[in-house]
């Protein structure tokens, strides 16, 4: 992937997609498997993010670096795009946190959309404070210096069930996660367009008092 094709670019119209639309979507192009089984939550109710997947992978160790021990974070880091959504997957491991404050703000200095992960997040009132989309599994202090370390950046990796390939779309909001193979994004987000549209209609005329069945046969939308 190229540097100018790392951020995912949103057209007008796209503030109306939701994980729901984008999961009905992945539905109708036989992806019934997008979806992360586990609710990640937001640490702030209402955060809505959409960007490609940057991956990172850790596993449990006790091996410290004394002379540089946030070498490999710092590296990953410093290399996110824009418009890129850092994905982390721990295995649900419990040991400690890996994100805070300060790589929320080096991420949102460097233009990233957010960060999802299966672990723990640390100092998320003040991750809340800088604005910076934020899901997780958890929420531990604990630092994860000679605990956790990094086996894989840029290489798929698995959460809630799901493969999540590094440039695949993800969005999440409070409904939960959901992910778009690169493959497959144009067809998805055409699909997903659309819907959001008829879902406009839809609702307007629910509104205006049309009965659900008479709205439900003219345009197949709920």
């Amino acid at each position: 992937m190229s540097s100018d094709d790392r951020g995912f670019r949103p057209e007008p119209g796209d503030e109306r997609l939701t994980t729901a639309i984008l999961s009905d979507s992945c539905d109708a192009s036989g992806l019934r498997n997008q979806v992360l089984s586990d609710r990640l939550a937001p640490i702030v109710p209402g955060t809505r993010m959409m960007g490609r997947a940057r991956t990172v992978r850790f596993a449990p160790s006790l091996a410290d670096r004394p002379d540089d021990p946030y070498g490999e974070a710092i590296e990953m880091i410093d290399g996110i795009g824009t418009g890129e959504i850092v994905v982390i997957a721990t295995d649900e491991n419990n040991d400690s946190a890996f994100w805070g404050e300060l790589f929320s703000a080096a991420a949102l200095a460097a233009g990233a959309a957010g960060v999802v992960t299966d672990g723990n997040l640390r100092d998320t009132d003040r991750i809340a404070a800088l604005g910076f989309p934020a899901f997780s599994r958890s929420r531990r202090p604990i630092d994860f210096r000679a605990r956790l370390r990094i086996v894989d950046i840029d290489e798929p990796v698995v959460i809630g069930g799901v493969t999540i390939a590094q440039g695949d779309l993800v969005m999440a909001d409070d409904d939960g996660i959901v992910i778009v193979p690169r493959a497959d994004e144009n067809d998805v987000l055409a699909r997903a367009r659309v819907r959001a549209a008829g879902e406009s209609t839809v609702l307007a005329e629910l509104l205006a008092g049309e009965s659900l069945r008479t709205v439900w046969d003219r345009h197949r939308v709920l």
